[in-house]
């Protein structure tokens, strides 16, 4: 085994990863807030990758070999801030009814569920009346496919677009929840909610926000998704999302920055183990609940956990 094979390996996983993470951050950031698992997050990355095909083939008049990168970057850019309005109606129809009457947190965990069925069958239903098929072929600009080639390493260029966008979106996030206003009242809110609302900010506005941000980050993670493996279906993001779970569990759920380090550690392991013993390969899947599993028995609160009780991301 030689040390081009080893860094190939390493370089696979952290793209991996790195679409992990951004999903991994909008689980931590709605946990942190309200303390709820959004399992419908998963699916949420699905509908910015759908949206942005869609927006794609009605640019393009469906003849996708036209693709420019003015264009993919319209229709990126128009099916992320959609897909943060669908986070925000999530939050408004299915969860505030439910916080507003005091629900436990087993109704809104059931809603989420519904919310994910929903998603997926609704894409179902889209992708088979009007798109032709329930799979389909994810086209982008083919400068996204070139690949670079150093010694016997083959780094494809998404490989190294990807992590770097993941860095940088991990900082901003940062940014906004150290240095600005509504990142200060994000942090005051999932301190103490009921303090906050008595000081009279506007908490359904800080909430709603947190979800935008998170359905934002979701779906630059799904496209990214759609881009390495160059397909999307309606049920694309459930395993997804749920692996994207395990990352932010991993790396410490209320820690935007171990969401990340989570995100990376979970694609490395994915990819890594099935790299290095190729007869574990149909075990690919397992390893992210493996690891988390293991993470849990000896460090619950994940790598990078906090007291809960006095700290926020």
């Amino acid at each position: 085994m030689d040390i081009g094979f080893v860094l190939q390996q390493i370089i696979n996983g952290f793209s991996l990863g790195s679409m992990y993470a951004l999903i991994a951050i909008g689980y931590t950031l709605v946990y942190g807030v309200l303390r709820l698992i959004n399992f419908a997050h998963g699916d949420i990355m699905m509908v910015g990758a759908f949206l942005t095909f869609i927006l794609l083939g009605i640019f393009t008049g469906w003849k996708f070999q036209h693709i420019n990168m003015p264009l993919f970057f319209t229709a990126a850019g128009i099916a992320i801030i959609l897909t943060s309005i669908v986070g925000i109606l999530t939050y408004v129809i299915a969860y505030k009814p439910l916080l507003d009457k005091g629900a436990p947190k087993i109704s809104l965990l059931i809603t989420a569920i519904g919310i994910s069925f929903f998603l997926e069958s609704l894409f179902n239903v889209i992708a088979n009346q009007y798109l032709g098929g329930t799979y389909q072929a994810f086209y982008f600009p083919k400068w996204f496919s070139k690949i670079i080639h150093i010694g016997d390493i083959t780094i494809p260029i998404l490989t190294i677009i990807v992590p770097i966008l993941t860095i940088l979106l991990l900082l901003l996030v940062l940014f906004i929840l150290y240095k600005t206003k509504v990142g200060i009242a994000i942090r005051a809110l999932a301190f103490d909610i009921s303090t906050v609302k008595l000081m009279g900010a506007n908490s359904n506005f800080i909430i709603a926000f947190v979800f935008a941000l998170g359905s934002a980050l979701a779906a630059i993670g799904g496209i990214a998704y759609a881009m390495a493996y160059p397909s999307i279906d309606p049920y694309m993001g459930m395993l997804v999302g749920l692996k994207a779970f395990a990352a932010a569990v991993v790396g410490g759920i209320g820690s935007v920055t171990g969401a990340v380090i989570g995100g990376f550690i979970l694609g490395f392991v994915e990819v890594a183990i099935p790299g290095f013993f190729p007869e574990l390969g149909g075990w690919k899947d397992a390893f992210a609940f493996i690891l988390l599993i293991f993470v849990l028995l000896f460090k619950p609160t994940g790598i990078m956990g906090i007291d809960f009780e006095r700290q926020r991301f």
